[in-house]
């Protein structure tokens, strides 16, 4: 199992921001004895998930890729999802998103970034449940309860007694939102995607805290009207 963690932490640290490292640079980053993070970068890279540039450092491979596009083919209702997606950035031109929930873990699967959004692109795939309102909605639909709560700003939840009247919230609603509790000066916006009568995803938008304060009521009334009648054609 340390093994396990130690590969997945290894492939963790690849992201746009950082898409190739060196063995001594990721052993820094990583806390690791340079050695051991040779051994594993080699040993990915034999199993396909990494791959070697032309200047020795390590990128991830296109097997990944393929791995992502065989389990969104299993999902029978991604597709229209993501089509979805885009159409709330180009709409309500701002940063879209789906998340999804795996296990107790909330993973933003798709984001797409309208050219006039008025916040740059997240880089962040696992998001603070407690703080987020993908993490509400599914956390809320899924009848989990947070095991810890994630102090990201000073808005953020941070009690069992919040937690539930938040979710009491969500589930009379039927949306969530995070004013500035995961990231300051953002807010998000998120309401339940629902298939085969269940909610399999949460979908919404994220913008600039002070352009949704401004225009709450018809930023969400478009979210959820174009929401619903992708449901509804679904």
């Amino acid at each position: 199992m340390l093994s396990l963690q130690k590969a997945a932490s290894i492939l963790g640290a690849f992201s746009a921001e950082q898409p190739e490292w060196g063995v001594r640079a990721l052993a820094l980053h990583l806390t690791l004895p340079r050695a051991t993070a040779h051994a594993y970068l080699a040993g990915l890279t034999d199993a396909g998930f990494l791959r070697r540039t032309p200047a020795g450092k390590y990128r991830l491979s296109w097997h990944l890729a393929e791995m992502g596009g065989q389990l969104t083919a299993a999902l029978p209702w991604f597709p229209d999802a993501r089509s979805l997606i885009t159409r709330l950035a180009l709409e309500v031109r701002a940063v879209a998103f789906l998340c999804i929930l795996e296990g107790e873990e909330v993973v933003c699967a798709i984001r797409e970034r309208h050219p006039d959004a008025d916040i740059d692109l997240p880089l962040d795939i696992y998001l603070p449940a407690t703080a987020t309102a993908s993490g509400k909605i599914l956390y809320a639909h899924a009848d989990i309860s947070p095991r810890t709560f994630s102090a990201c700003t000073d808005s953020s939840i941070t009690t069992p007694d919040e937690w539930r009247t938040e979710v009491a919230r969500v589930r009379r609603r039927g949306y969530a939102y995070s004013i500035e509790e995961w990231i300051p000066n953002q807010c998000t916006l998120g309401v339940p995607y629902h298939y085969a009568e269940g909610v399999v995803a949460a979908i919404g938008v994220q913008m600039s805290a002070e352009r949704y304060l401004q225009g709450e009521r018809s930023i969400r009334e478009r979210v959820l009207s174009i929401v619903h009648e992708a449901e509804a054609l679904g």
